[in-house]
């Protein structure tokens, strides 16, 4: 597939900017202090392309992408266009010389990224400025296209964000990236971090929790505590017992919120949404807010601005009311 022409309409709004206007200064104050005190502030060239986890997603994308514009190349082991893609992804990185910051997923891996993203086919290539995710193209795309493709990118995080990207020295140690000033948040959210990494589902759900008790509405531990709850209750499900019994009682409403939560972690995003919309329609009272609920919070691991959830919510609304 020929890539599409990138539009950059989907990342422009006033929270956004203000959010990249924060963290700018927030890593020009990173900088200046590493100046101070003897350091370069710069990156290796070995440090433009990284591999990326759900756990890290957070930290190595959405914040990274408010000092420089991120792109991801969503692959796995099996695919062989993306075995053609990914080196030349991985060259133009380096050349570019921190205009851009390199990102690889392991879909196979990392599921609820995918899942997130829309993502249909691989390779897929997305971007993210300054918080905000966008579409490059998918395939392996002809280099021409690629470096067309990313020219644009480049120049509109400058233009408009102010993003000029990282600065590279060769002779910088790899892995010695420059530090950002400590958020007020930032050792919890860590702690969760670390606790997925190891499998701890509940110390990761408790670290959200203790994040969200003094923030209500911070994104990242509402979308983390979502996500990790998520993997916690379908943890030592047997997916076809689950299935078989909402299959053979449409009217258990419990039956039907297991199997949805099965439905969203195996990626069918649209059938886990429809299972729940189905029984919010022949339900009422307790069964009916249950399955209401649980739609909701699924709508919040998969994210507000993914359009199968817009289209979920209207069809919540017609159901209900």
């Amino acid at each position: 597939m020929q890539p599409r022409n990138m539009s950059m309409s989907g990342v422009v709004d006033l929270a956004a900017v203000k959010a990249a206007q924060e963290a700018k200064a927030k890593a020009e104050q990173a900088r200046a202090q590493a100046a101070r005190e003897g350091g370069t502030g710069a990156v290796s060239p070995a440090d433009l392309v990284i591999d990326v986890s759900e756990a890290t997603f957070e930290r190595d994308v959405l914040q990274r992408s408010a000092e420089v514009p991120v792109v991801i190349d969503f692959w796995a082991e099996w695919c062989q266009p993306c075995k053609q893609l990914s080196p030349v992804l991985e060259r133009l990185a380096v050349e570019y010389n921190g205009r851009f910051l390199l990102a690889k997923i392991d879909v196979d891996a990392n599921q609820l990224l995918m899942q997130q993203f829309g993502i249909q086919g691989i390779p897929a290539v997305f971007a993210v400025v300054a918080g905000q995710a966008l579409p490059l193209f998918q395939g392996a795309a002809g280099e021409a296209q690629i470096r067309q493709t990313l020219d644009q990118l480049v120049q509109v995080a400058e233009q408009r964000f102010g993003l000029t990207g990282l600065t590279v020295d060769a002779e910088a140690e790899p892995g010695a990236q420059p530090q950002q000033p400590a958020g007020p948040h930032d050792a919890a959210l860590n702690a969760a971090a670390q606790a997925l990494d190891a499998g701890d589902l509940g110390g990761a759900i408790q670290a959200y929790k203790n994040v969200l008790a003094d923030d209500p509405a911070h994104p990242e531990a509402k979308l983390g505590l979502a996500q990790a709850e998520l993997l916690q209750r379908v943890q030592g499900m047997d997916p076809q017992k689950v299935r078989q019994e909402a299959a053979g009682k449409p009217s258990d409403v419990a039956a039907q919120i297991a199997a949805a939560d099965l439905d969203l972690v195996g990626g069918h995003v649209e059938d886990a949404f429809g299972r729940l919309i189905d029984t919010v329609q022949r339900t009422a009272g307790e069964d009916r807010d249950a399955a209401r609920l649980r739609l909701l919070e699924l709508f919040e691991v998969v994210g507000a601005e993914d359009p199968r959830v817009t289209a979920a919510r209207r069809a919540l609304a017609r159901a209900l009311f």
